[in-house]
């Protein structure tokens, strides 16, 4: 397969910071080596330096999602499967719009569901998922090129085991399918069955049990371990229509073994290998 690994290692506004050096470390870590090795023709592209003031987190955020829109974009219109390793969970947005999603999977420890309204920290992360079901930050996420807002009942969150009083209430309200990773590929038929066209999948890194893997310092009990993590993102992969991926949220300041790169490969290998069968 034609793979297009997109790297946008910003977080919270700043470059090659905390999750920041998770896309060159899983890269480091031996990715393009591993894909190749399965028979990928893959390219690299750094998305460079976005945002006009460092540290501007909410004008950086959304000017790396314009980048990745960009080069996704690109991406899929030379026969590429855009693959984008990220800092923040925000860059998804452009993700989606690069690749044109009309669905999504977001495997991830938190909710992602707050709003400016609803946030009690501020962090613009823990609205990522918010602003990709254009429940916040409209005219932020209209200036990316190709974004349209997903419908959330075309989103299946996994796994999403710390959620806050306000993102339970969220969830309450909105038509978002949810459940924890053994149990998310049962529920990937009710998004096939909605004619959905094309996926894309979200992975925060965090979504793993810290106890066997840690990969930032967003540390939540539970979770899956790497194998049943691959298990249910390769038996999604056989069900539904994936167009993309972003992996985020790795902060190799927590990993100091390098253990979560090699996951990384062997995770994105499974899927592709699932994809091309269903080709």
């Amino acid at each position: 397969m034609k793979l297009s690994l997109i790297l946008a290692p910003y977080d919270s506004g700043y470059r090659n910071a905390g999750c920041g050096q998770g896309p060159d470390a899983i890269v480091t870590g031996g990715l393009v080596e591993e894909l190749t090795l399965h028979g990928h023709d893959v390219v690299t592209q750094d998305i460079g330096e976005v945002g006009a003031t460092p540290g501007r987190e909410i004008a950086t955020g959304f000017a790396v999602a314009t980048a990745v829109a960009q080069k996704a974009g690109e991406a899929v219109k030379d026969g590429r499967f855009p693959i984008v390793l990220a800092g923040n969970c925000l860059t998804t947005v452009g993700a989606i719009a690069g690749d044109g999603a009309d669905s999504i999977v977001w495997a991830d420890q938190h909710g992602d569901l707050n709003t400016p309204e609803t946030t009690t920290s501020g962090f613009l992360d823990g609205m990522a998922l918010s602003a990709a079901l254009g429940q916040c930050w409209q005219a932020m996420a209209a200036a990316v090129p190709g974004f349209a807002a997903l419908d959330p009942s075309r989103c299946l969150l996994v796994d999403a085991r710390d959620l806050d009083a306000t993102e339970k209430e969220i969830l309450a309200r909105l038509s978002i399918l949810r459940a924890p990773c053994t149990d998310a590929p049962a529920l990937a038929g009710k998004l096939a069955a909605d004619g959905v066209l094309r996926t894309h999948l979200h992975l925060d890194l965090d979504v793993l049990d810290p106890d066997v893997l840690q990969a930032n310092r967003y540390t939540w009990p539970g979770g899956p371990d790497p194998d049943r993590l691959q298990q249910a993102m390769t038996a999604l992969a056989g069900q539904l229509p994936i167009v993309g991926v972003t992996v985020s949220a790795y902060d190799p300041a927590y990993d100091p073994q390098g253990d979560v790169p090699p996951v990384v490969g062997r995770l994105l290998v499974g899927v592709l290998e699932t994809l091309e069968k269903k080709a």
